[in-house]
């Protein structure tokens, strides 16, 4: 608790409490949990095109909100397919952990198992929408690790260093729903985290109430219950870049860009004799309010001659062209990928029979962009097998704390398969068969496929040998 220490230090007669409320109280409204608020937002579709207003200049000079003309809100959510690209890209697979000890291979395996793979995907949407992801690590009612994903606009975190590699403590902020009464109310619940272990609040108008001190987790053992603490503060970040910048940050202009084009689009198309700008000559009446209900309500119009003037009623039409939406659509639908690194799909590489250079090529920014956050992932990954290395030992099923992990992103990429099976078989007899087997695009798992190799091998040999054997008992009867 270094950091900690040293401001409540720096701020004589400051207490703990004193201190948190502060840095509550401007983490709130800090520019990385707006944007990670409104990244969730968008990735649900609450986009700010929802709340437009038509609106035109007033009688004082400024813009006034109307309510007689077409206002379409149309949504079309790219950002939320970027998001979803990536997860599933680089997160949709089972990470490989390769280790040389195969018993400790197993046991990371048991740990992060097919519901750690459901809250890593969650982890990445986090992640990409606010920068940075959190796991809490815990131990469930059965005694069990587990891990836990911790909202990111709920986590005020205290680093130990600039570059924000090490945590000195966690703050963690949240509502809960209770009843007070008859009445629901939501109580927000505050937890402060440091190697000292836990202490937990409530937070009523911005003032810390104490609640209870306690370890990280506790055994029970002879009966009786220990309180014990990592010496680590049992969250750990997933980043999706060093800086936690969000994916929002750098494509909103361009979702609202698209989200606006098309809703114009519609406004335009909608705005019909009715309710666009009309140009009367001689009409009976002067009250224009007046004239426009009696047009809506019954579609005619009447007009008279005045001192030999015929009556008229024209139409100003603004020529709506469709292409020039077209072309301003696809510049920003383009734009937002690549300034998103993500992959066009309907892009010309594709083709009807596309080539592995031109689908690599497809996916370059994809790649990019996953490289980076593999790499943050990887570290981060690190240090949630500290933990598990901690519980291994503690647990009594073994000291792994020199084994070194290497965590594989099966990345999912398209390719195209016959030429990937090709390939495999023109590598017969260059490479090894388990590099060959590892990289044959039907191969889920390089073990067990090498294992029915090795089976069917062997009962084919059986075969041949039960064939020989026959054969020879066979040739030799007739010889008698």
């Amino acid at each position: 608790m270094d950091i900690v220490k040293a401001n409540l230090a720096y701020h004589a007669g400051m207490t703990l409490e004193e201190f948190l409320e502060k840095e509550i109280a401007e983490w709130r409204h800090s520019p990385q949990r707006r944007m990670t608020l409104a990244a969730k937002k968008y990735y649900a579709g609450e986009h700010d095109i929802l709340a437009r207003q038509r609106t035109v200049i007033g009688k004082d000079g400024k813009r006034t909100p109307v309510f007689n003309l077409p206002n379409n809100r149309l949504l079309d959510n790219q950002y939320g397919k970027l998001v979803d690209q990536k997860v599933n890209y680089l997160l949709a697979k089972k990470p490989s952990f390769q280790t040389e000890d195969k018993a400790y291979g197993k046991k990371i395996g048991l740990a992060f198992n097919n519901r750690f793979l459901r809250v890593l995907k969650r982890i990445g949407e986090d992640s990409l929408n606010g920068g940075v992801a959190w796991l809490q690590v815990y131990y469930n009612e059965q005694g069990g690790l587990a891990f836990k994903r911790i909202e990111p606009e709920e986590v005020l975190p205290f680093w130990a260093d600039a570059d924000h590699t090490e945590l000195d403590a966690v703050c963690r902020v949240y509502g809960i729903e209770a009843y007070e009464g008859r009445e629901k109310k939501i109580i927000e619940k505050v937890e402060f985290y440091n190697t000292e272990g836990v202490r937990r609040y409530q937070l009523v108008n911005e003032k810390l109430i104490p609640e209870s001190s306690d370890s990280h987790f506790s055994f029970e053992k002879e009966g009786v219950k220990q309180g014990l603490n990592w010496t680590r503060i049992p969250f750990v970040a997933f980043k999706y870049n060093a800086k936690e910048i969000s994916l929002l940050k750098r494509v909103k202009s361009l979702q609202d860009a698209i989200n606006t084009i098309k809703s114009d689009f519609m406004n335009n198309m909608q705005e019909d004799a009715r309710n666009t700008i009309l140009v009367l000559v001689n009409y009976d009446g002067t009250n224009l309010g007046e004239f426009r209900y009696n047009l809506a309500q019954y579609g005619a119009v009447k007009v008279k001659t005045v001192e030999g003037a015929p009556g008229d009623l024209k139409t100003l039409q603004v020529e709506v062209n469709s292409e020039n939406y077209k072309v301003i659509l696809e510049i920003l639908k383009q734009a937002l990928i690549e300034n998103g690194r993500g992959l066009d799909a309907k892009s010309d590489k594709m083709g009807n029979s596309p080539n592995q250079m031109n689908i690599q090529s497809m996916y370059s920014d994809l790649d990019l962009d996953a490289n980076g956050m593999e790499n943050e992932y990887q570290a981060a990954f690190e240090e949630l097998l500290w933990f598990v290395n901690m519980h291994l030992a503690n647990t009594g099923q073994g000291d792994f704390t020199g084994e070194t992990v290497e965590v594989i992103f099966n990345r999912d990429i398209l390719i195209n398969e016959n030429e990937a099976i090709g390939n495999c078989q023109k590598s017969e007899g260059v490479i090894s068969q388990e590099t060959i087997v590892a990289n044959h695009p039907w191969t889920t798992d390089t073990a067990a496929e090498l294992k029915r190799i090795k089976k069917e091998e062997t009962e084919k040999q059986a075969r041949v040998d039960d064939y020989s054997e026959a054969f020879n008992t066979g040739a030799g009867g007739n010889e008698e």
